[in-house]
């Protein structure tokens, strides 16, 4: 089970359907409050005895432990017996929660108001105003709001307070921005009454009225304000209330934007004052089109599809909804999605609107919604993805439409990853996928196919043929503005290098560099754990420990590499339990390079049972290149891994 935890409001955990998932007493609830107040890191058992009590009873250590014993039942009810907590792991003496960021709503708050900060000059606008509003919806009052003030969480209270405080005044000035800020002087109002000493609220507000036509009012505000910070704070005139005053006295332009002004994903959706329909399916068209060409546009445009899907169903129209879904038919190439939550929330909103439509939907509509169930329930076994993606082919076959059939066949790529050994299946999708798109001008999707190949070719180790797959995408992308290609190209050819050379200071380099690129194509779930991964194929190849350099990022791929860290760092009875502890790697791009990991790990520590399991998954890829799916990594031939498990399990 998926949970959710917000507390932002009443501390609450749900799970991804809304469902309330009970956590028990309020004790219980403080200490999963002072875990998500810690950020991911682990607290200290003296320090939560400390934090959840003035005076710690004699027992208090083995309280925290009962207490943690029944969050982790409550919090992962299908666990078995006697099996790791994956939601709160077990840190030395201490505790840390494992929820990703994106399902707990404060830290989901932080990271959108520091990537809002943190953009590019022109991503306060548009987007940036619309991913702040979102966020600041997330609110449902004073944050941990069950729980009575103490040691650890009236600053974190305070800090979380703070944050909102910021994303208010960056929402305002974003919508400022876009010449829009009359509809915000009721709310600034109430703001800069509350925050009197904010000069930047009695800025804002000023700036709103104007934008309201109300000149003489912003003024009297400014005004206002001076005597207000001088008066009550001892605070001389300060310089933003001064140039904003001389700049309403001369009337300048820049107070009011033109809609040209406006971000560049934001103005091809027309204005406001159109149609639900219109402006929602334009904002998921216009993303798509902006997704292609990567980096900060491809984040925008997740975000902006993501924010007209979730307010189309709001309509309460599944038509409607259906239709924005639609919009946006960018290809995958990838089995990891680059911000899991989202895609979970995007299949929860495609399915309901299926069950909503019922049978009697479109043909058409329903096979896009069912590739969309495909593509982006990515990287587990799920059946019902896999059968969503089969019904998409058939009813895009039954209707003769190349632009459906291409999102259908990309659809079944991805859930082609459910089930080793489908190298083959690939292909025969991406031979499909050129010609179809060839014929009717669908470039996108014909790039997709020659991706496909070289990740097919490099499976298979088929140099030659993956080099002119590489040229004709390279061809196609230049013509088509599809930077990323570039970026993946280039992956490819680390790869080669990676194989050939004999200089692993060179092909170290090599994957740095390549990292760099991945880190600004605005695709993490194809760049996490892809550079230490490939520097431990490297030094697998030669013989040397795991890198354990503590920079490196590991991702998701850390509880495949930590017997190997353990073990670099000499701890080999933490490097057993580690491995004890495996879990079986996902159905994804990186399946076949984690079970090549796990293979080394099973030789290296002499564990029999682990290396059976290791010879089992990776058997039906005989023939085929370790990593070679991903076109960016190689740990060798699958068959000198599995002759490296035969000969060990032949000596046990």
């Amino acid at each position: 089970m998926e949970i959710l935890v917000n507390v932002l409001g009443p501390i609450e955990v749900t799970d991804t359907e809304g469902r309330p998932v009970p956590v028990g007493s309020r004790r219980r609830r403080e200490l999963l409050g002072r875990l998500v107040a810690a950020g991911g890191r682990a607290v200290p058992l003296p320090v939560l005895i400390d934090d959840l009590w003035e005076d710690p009873p004699p027992t208090a250590a083995g309280t925290v432990r009962t207490f943690v014993a029944e969050l982790r039942r409550a919090l992962e009810p299908d666990r078995p017996a006697r099996t790791p907590s994956r939601t709160i792991e077990t840190v030395g003496t201490g505790y840390a929660l494992r929820v990703p960021r994106a399902r707990v709503d404060a830290h989901r708050f932080e990271d959108t108001l520091r990537a809002v900060q943190d953009g590019p000059g022109g991503q306060a606008a548009g987007t940036g105003a619309g991913a702040l509003s979102e966020a600041l919806s997330w609110w449902r009052g004073e944050p941990y709001a069950d729980l009575d003030a103490s040691s650890w969480l009236t600053p974190e209270r305070a800090r979380l307070t703070e944050l909102h405080r910021q994303a208010v005044e960056l929402r305002a000035r974003a919508t400022l921005d876009l010449g829009r800020g009359a509809p915000l002087v009721p709310e600034l109002e109430a703001f800069a009454a509350a925050h009197p000493w904010r000069e930047h609220a009695w800025v804002l507000l000023s700036h709103a009225l104007y934008q309201a036509g109300r000149q003489v009012d912003a003024l009297a505000s400014l005004r206002g304000a001076r005597a207000v910070l001088l008066d009550r704070f001892g605070l001389s005139s300060a310089d933003g209330l001064d140039h904003l005053e001389r700049d309403i006295l001369r009337q300048a332009p820049h107070l009011t934007p033109a809609p040209q002004d406006e971000d560049r994903l934001r103005l091809l959706t027309r204005t406001e004052a159109a149609g639900t329909y219109t402006r929602l399916r334009s904002m998921s068209t216009v993303a798509g089109a902006a997704a292609v060409t990567g980096g900060t546009n491809l984040v925008l445009a997740q975000k902006q599809r993501a924010a007209a899907a979730a307010e189309a169903e709001r309509t309460g129209d599944p038509l409607l909804t259906a239709r924005v879904i639609a919009a946006y038919d960018v290809p995958t190439i990838w089995t990891r999605a680059d911000d899991p939550g989202r895609s979970e929330a995007l299949v929860a909103t495609t399915r309901r609107t299926l069950h909503r439509l019922g049978p009697g939907a479109p043909p058409a509509l329903r096979a896009r919604l069912l590739a969309t169930v495909g593509l982006e329930h990515r990287g587990s076994r799920d059946r019902w993805a896999a059968e969503a993606a089969a019904e998409a082919e058939r009813l895009a076959r039954g209707l003769h439409d190349p632009h459906v059939l291409v999102l259908a066949l990309n659809a079944r790529f991805v859930q082609s990853f459910q089930h080793p050994g489908r190298t083959g299946e690939r292909d025969v999708i991406a031979d499909e996928l050129i010609a179809l798109a060839a014929r009717h001008d669908l470039p996108v999707f014909e790039i997709l196919g020659h991706l496909i190949k070289i990740q097919v070719c490099a499976a298979r180790g088929a140099t030659e043929p993956a080099q002119r797959h590489v040229e004709a995408a390279e061809r196609l992308a230049a013509m088509h503005d599809a930077p990323l290609v570039h970026v993946l190209t280039a992956a490819f050819r680390t790869m080669r290098l990676a194989e050939r050379s004999n200089d692993p200071a060179e092909v170290a380099l090599a994957h740095r560099t390549l990292a760099d690129d991945l880190a600004g194509a605005g695709m993490p779930g194809v760049e996490a754990g892809i550079l230490p991964l490939a520097l431990l194929s490297l030094r697998m190849r030669h013989r040397r420990p795991a890198p354990t350099d503590p920079a490196l990022d590991w991702g998701p791929c850390r509880p495949w590499v930590q017997p190997l860290l353990h073990h670099a760092h000499g701890r080999l009875a933490a490097a057993r339990e580690a491995a004890a502890a495996l879990p079986t790697p996902p159905a994804d791009h990186l399946y076949d390079s984690l079970w090549a990991v796990t293979a080394h790990t099973a030789v290296l520590l002499q564990d029999a049972s682990l290396a059976a399991r290791a010879h089992d998954a990776l058997s039906p890829l005989r023939g085929e290149i370790a990593g070679g799916t991903t076109a960016m990594l190689s740990f060798g031939p699958v068959d000198d891994v599995l002759t490296a498990l035969d000969q060990h399990l032949v000596r046990r």
